[in-house]
């Protein structure tokens, strides 16, 4: 159990993510000092929100160029930190040399941060940005365990280097962590597991990522013709921000954080986005049938393999949410506000546009 000082500077690593970005500004709110520690620091567009954030806070913010990559280099940003964040990690699911794109910076990124933590006196409390990816791979895994939904007591046992490698970055990435944790007893550490993360951007440099893939998919009508009943979770960068935030000031917190609101899949996120934007952009209306799927899928992209379509299509997803509800104080937004702000944030950016 730590007591975490809000007058001691806080670490956020990769802070100019899309996650990091909203728990940066709830920091700086509450009047903290957060070291923002990014891959480069003289890139300008990439923190031009990050400096605002600032100017509209109380807080402080101090910029800190680190890498993954480079064992040692959060050293100076952690100084002093009783708290770290780390959220940096690669999330794509598109990648040529997954050991060299996902695996390696996930895991060892994760090693380096971590173990520079048992060496700085002052830490006393790690919180991870993990993922439900960690948890599972496909939809069906949820009716595979008992009671046929999934918590925190649950581990992903079933992707690899080769079928979901994302999901096996996140899983060795955790793994490691508290492999790391258990060696000392400075600091503890917390995992927050968030299911997809949709929600307005901050940072209008950051427009890709899965889950805005799926908006630009269902807004830029490549789906209009149906859409897939791909069973997922989501949840609001904002709530997942507070729960970063709580989690490292509520001492507590203890554990693994299922993080997810809402079950849902792609055609109901296109049907809630309708009412408002229908008029204007070709969003979905029927569900595209699976024999389709597993026909076209394949060819159309190659992620949509025939073991992903038969394993996550027409399959509810289902997630126990009630210990971060508990512990953590998170009182989920409706999902409606959610996929509203984030087609809002794209339209703006101007990567979605009105027909």
């Amino acid at each position: 159990m730590s007591q975490i000082d809000q007058t001691k500077p806080v670490l956020v690593t990769g802070a100019n993510g899309f996650v990091a970005s909203w728990l940066v500004k709830k920091l700086l709110e509450e009047g903290i000092t957060v070291h923002a520690a990014v891959r480069n620091p003289s890139d300008t567009k990439k923190i031009a929100h990050l400096n605002q954030l600032a100017k509209e806070s109380k807080g402080n913010l101090v910029l800190f160029k680190a890498d993954l990559l480079v064992p040692g280099s959060y050293k100076e940003a952690m100084l002093g930190c009783e708290l770290v964040y780390h959220t940096a990690s690669p999330f794509t699911l598109d990648v040529k040399d997954a050991q060299k794109e996902l695996i390696d910076p996930a895991l060892n990124g994760t090693a380096n941060v971590l173990n520079t933590a048992k060496e700085q006196a002052s830490v006393k409390r790690v919180v991870l940005t993990s993922s439900c990816a960690a948890i599972y791979t496909d939809a069906i895994d949820s009716s595979r365990v008992p009671g046929g939904i999934l918590n925190e007591d649950h581990w992903n046992t079933t992707a690899s280097l080769s079928y979901q490698p994302y999901s096996y970055s996140k899983t060795v990435a955790e793994l490691k962590a508290w492999e790391i944790a258990k060696s000392q007893n400075q600091w503890d550490l917390i995992t927050i597991n968030p299911s997809l993360v949709f929600g307005p951007m901050l940072n209008p440099e950051y427009t890709s990522s899965e889950s805005l893939n799926i908006l630009k998919m269902l807004g830029g009508g490549l789906l209009k013709m149906g859409a897939p009943r791909l069973g997922i979770g989501m949840v609001d960068v904002r709530d997942v921000a507070d729960a970063h935030f709580n989690a490292g000031f509520i001492p507590e917190a203890k554990g693994r954080y299922l993080t997810s609101a809402h079950s849902t899949d792609v055609l109901e996120i296109g049907k809630i986005l309708l009412p408002k934007y229908g008029a204007h952009f070709p969003l979905p209306k029927r569900a595209l049938p699976k024999w389709l799927l597993l026909l076209v899928g394949p060819l159309a992209n190659k992620l949509y393999s025939r073991k992903y379509i038969k394993n996550n299509v027409n399959i509810e997803w289902k997630a126990d949410n009630s210990k971060i509800k508990k512990e953590l104080n998170i009182h989920f937004r409706p999902m409606k506000e959610t996929m509203e702000d984030s087609f809002d944030s794209l339209i703006q950016a101007g990567v979605l546009k009105a027909n």
